[in-house]
């Protein structure tokens, strides 16, 4: 085969993780199921029923059924190209001006048979092009890899922010309440003439303030629950029954498995993506360069023809079709040289080679971007950690603060100022301490995320569910394509790719 044989791109990547020193050895190496790490079933539950229900996972599964189809259509290329049966009859009529001979001027001619062109591979363009569908492919299953790490992510983020946002309305409400008891004793010590006016508007403007929080969070409460709904395919409802009332933010794990940044290559589906799209381009270059070799083609026809012309040789009829003597054939072979057009065939070479350093270069981006996604999530798990850790004695002082002030209020000792500035503290400080919690949550999120786990739990599994599948049979003749074991299979002469293979395909691991 012409043209050049694919091997992985190298990559560069870095020996260990910038952080790994500030984490706590892990126990495993990798954490496939990595959301049931967070020890709350609710979250099992609902990552569960979106990996069953979600619609932008199912086109990603119909996406790798078209693959396999448009596989078939480049197997189908390497056998003869051209064949059609065909059966013929005709009624005849010559001129009266035309010299013909002596026979009938008006007769019936019958003819069947089958035709058939072949252009052999000599030079690897169609094998080239099985190659570049294998490869597109196994692309297909990785971005359906990629689409099922993303959704597990996506649920895990907005079930995070949920809580989050129900926590800091609790927090928010008390504090609603608490400032509307500061409001009521101003209004009392006021009338009683113990303190000014300004005191009670302070109060009231401080209350309102913090009362206004409430709708504002309840708006976004409102928006990430229709968007938990869209990722579990479902139309929108308040879904009160699967969220099983009031939580806390979840709890990250202490530690997170990473293993050494080599690893993404195999466990990161869209570098994995990456990599199958620059194996497909590469093929196509071969495609792509057959085109400066002759192309050999064997033609061929083979059948029956009569006719109820008569003349003085012969007498045939209509039912002599069949008969040994009405069998006809044909059978030749024809080279085909484009010598003229090797300006058009080498610029196509050239795009055909620049597409694919151009998917080089995009799966070295892609890689470097998946190391920096590890880097980012990682520093932000740790580091919301390290501020959770303060704010949580901040929220202990602020609470402290806001009894001494009011006690002192009470007193005379101090003014409302001191006491108004204590709530108004305390709301951010909570606030501030429930975002850094979900930080933490979101942060482990983000580094499972940017591993790449998720897509082992469906490995070896159907695409897309048994009802679809059923369905689409009921409307077309899918032969063994949807079948579970299709990569376990092989059509004619060229075996299938294996849909649970996840690894390089040459084995490499794409390091210099």
């Amino acid at each position: 085969m012409v043209g050049p044989d694919y091997s992985t791109p190298p990559v560069l990547l870095p020996d260990a993780w910038l952080d790994l020193k500030n984490l706590a050895p892990a126990e495993r190496a990798e954490d496939a199921r990595w959301w049931t790490r967070f020890d709350d079933p609710v979250l099992d539950a609902l990552v569960a029923q979106a990996l069953a229900q979600n619609l932008s996972l199912r086109e990603a599964g119909l996406r790798v059924l078209q693959a396999r189809a448009a596989r078939g259509i480049s197997v189908g290329e390497f056998f003869p190209q051209q064949q059609a049966a065909t059966a013929d009859a005709g009624a005849n009529h010559l001129s009266e001006n035309t010299a013909v001979g002596l026979g009938d001027r008006s007769f019936q001619s019958y003819s069947i048979g089958l035709q058939a062109a072949w252009e052999l591979d000599f030079w690897g363009r169609f094998r080239r092009g099985i190659e570049s569908a294998d490869a597109a492919l196994e692309a297909s299953v990785a971005d359906y890899d990629a689409v099922l790490v993303l959704l597990a992510a996506d649920v895990a983020s907005t079930y995070v922010e949920i809580r989050s946002i129900k926590e800091q309305l609790e927090f928010t409400r008390a504090n609603v309440q608490a400032q509307a008891d500061t409001l009521e004793l101003t209004d009392v010590r006021f009338r009683a003439g113990a303190v000014s006016e300004l005191d009670v508007a302070t109060a009231r403007a401080t209350l309102a303030n913090t009362q206004s929080l409430v709708p504002e969070l309840e708006d976004a409460l409102r928006r990430a629950t229709v968007s938990l709904c869209v990722l579990l395919g479902r139309p929108p409802a308040d879904l009160t029954s699967e969220l099983q009332g009031p939580r806390p933010v979840p709890t990250a794990p202490p530690e997170i498995a990473l293993g050494v940044p080599a690893d993404l290559l195999r466990r990161r589906p869209d570098v994995r993506r990456a990599e199958r799209v620059a194996a497909a381009l590469s093929a196509q270059i071969g495609v792509a360069r057959a085109d400066f070799y002759p192309s050999v083609t064997i033609t061929g026809s083979t059948g029956f023809q009569s006719s109820t012309f008569q003349s003085a040789l012969n007498s045939p009829s209509a039912h002599d079709l069949f008969d040994s003597d009405s069998f006809a054939g044909f059978i030749g072979l024809g080279v085909n040289w484009p010598i003229l057009n090797y300006g058009r065939i080498e610029n196509n070479v050239r795009v055909a080679d620049a597409r694919f350093e151009e998917a080089v270069v995009a799966y070295r981006n892609t890689v470097l971007q998946a190391a920096a996604d590890v880097e980012t999530g990682l520093s932000s798990f740790l580091k919301n950690r390290e501020r959770s850790a303060l704010l949580a004695q901040s929220v202990e002082a602020a609470q402290r603060t806001v009894e001494l002030s009011l006690i002192q209020y009470r007193q005379g000792a101090a003014d409302f100022l001191r006491v108004n500035q204590a709530q108004v503290d305390l709301v951010n400080r909570q606030n501030s301490l429930v975002v850094a919690r979900a930080g933490i949550a979101q942060g482990a999120i983000d580094t499972y995320r940017a591993l790449g786990g998720g897509w082992e739990t469906h490995a070896g599994s159907e695409f897309v569910p048994r009802e679809t599948v059923d369905e689409m049979r009921r409307r077309t003749d899918w032969g063994d394509l949807l079948d579970p074991d299709y990569g376990q299979q092989s059509d004619l002469l060229f075996p299938r790719p294996d849909d649970t293979e996840r690894a390089p395909q040459d084995g490499k691991d794409g390091q210099p």
